[in-house]
């Protein structure tokens, strides 16, 4: 009997710490829609672009659509569209103020361009592309459907490519409870972060960034890959004085001169990779120290 009554209260007592380890695994993060369906591409494949959003409602004054809108395709029940059909919308983009790159030119300004390299780079990758939403059919004519905008990444817009919907992988997250911020070379590829969603230059926790590694490099989606950068000297994608890693007047100098290459390489995060096209892999940054800059490294986990 007493024996029966202490198991009880040891089971009793042990009730919290199994809720809590539930409660820990249930907190690890997730991705969300918006991470798979808006993350975007870059690649070098071909995307058809003989469907696309032509029209829409109050068109007379309208020039964008948005979650709710009901828009017009030139696709219809001759090339197999019925109601209830889903499609993707996405839109090839370029930096159309020239500021940073010019990928559609060879004839590149680096000084215009965050690091010297970054237009040819972006240029290898092949064409970039955002995701805008999908689009349900709800009347479906021979030569063209009314479909209504079910899921908005950002507005839609005459000229948008429509492809029939597709499913995507939704890779399995880890904690970054074990993030090694001294983590050593893992050996495998190597590559560069060449430029953020929508050309952004700094990025961070819950940002998507384009690397110059893809599924010819043998990413997948799935993969991680840890960011990081050397503590340089000369030029660098951080603004920094030369020298400002080792020597700095009147704040100290060392007793040698020490390259980024003599010096450790400092990790910044790590990130998960939503899609793999050939040359380019979408990444989803899960956790970061600090700003992650373009420019800076990534290598495979």
């Amino acid at each position: 009997m007493r024996r029966n009554i202490l198991m009880l209260a040891l089971s009793l007592a042990l009730l919290p710490v199994a809720a809590w380890g539930q409660q820990q695994k249930a907190a690890l993060p997730l991705t969300t829609q918006r991470d798979i369906y808006c993350s975007g591409m870059v690649t070098t494949d071909s995307v058809p672009r003989g469907t696309q959003l032509v029209s829409g409602e109050q068109s007379q004054y309208k020039i964008t659509f948005d979650q709710g809108d009901y828009v017009y395709i030139n696709r219809g029940t001759n090339k197999g569209v019925k109601v209830g059909d889903v499609f993707s919308v996405m839109r090839p983009v370029d930096d159309v103020t020239g500021i940073k790159i010019q990928p559609l030119s060879l004839n590149y300004d680096y000084d215009e361009a965050w690091f010297a390299s970054q237009g040819r780079l972006l240029h290898d990758m092949g064409q970039m592309w955002e995701d805008e939403g999908r689009l349900k059919v709800v009347m479906a004519y021979p030569s063209m459907s009314i479909a209504q905008i079910t899921d908005s990444c950002d507005f839609m817009q005459r000229g948008d490519v429509v492809e029939p919907f597709a499913e995507r992988p939704v890779p399995e997250l880890k904690s970054e409870v074990n993030f090694d911020r001294f983590a050593p070379p893992s050996g495998n590829k190597r590559g560069v972060i060449v430029i953020g969603k929508n050309f952004k230059s700094v990025s961070g926790t819950n940002d998507i960034v384009y690397v110059n590694l893809g599924s010819k490099q043998g990413l997948k989606v799935g993969d991680y890959v840890r960011f990081f950068r050397f503590q340089e000297n000369g030029d660098s994608n951080v603004y920094q004085t030369p020298n400002m890693g080792t020597d700095v007047w009147g704040f100290g100098t060392a007793s040698g001169h020490y390259s980024g290459k003599d010096l450790p390489r400092e990790v910044l995060g790590e990130g998960i990779v939503l899609r793999a096209t050939p040359n380019a892999a979408t990444v989803l940054v899960t956790f970061s120290l600090r700003e992650i800059y373009d420019g800076d490294y990534c290598e495979l986990e």
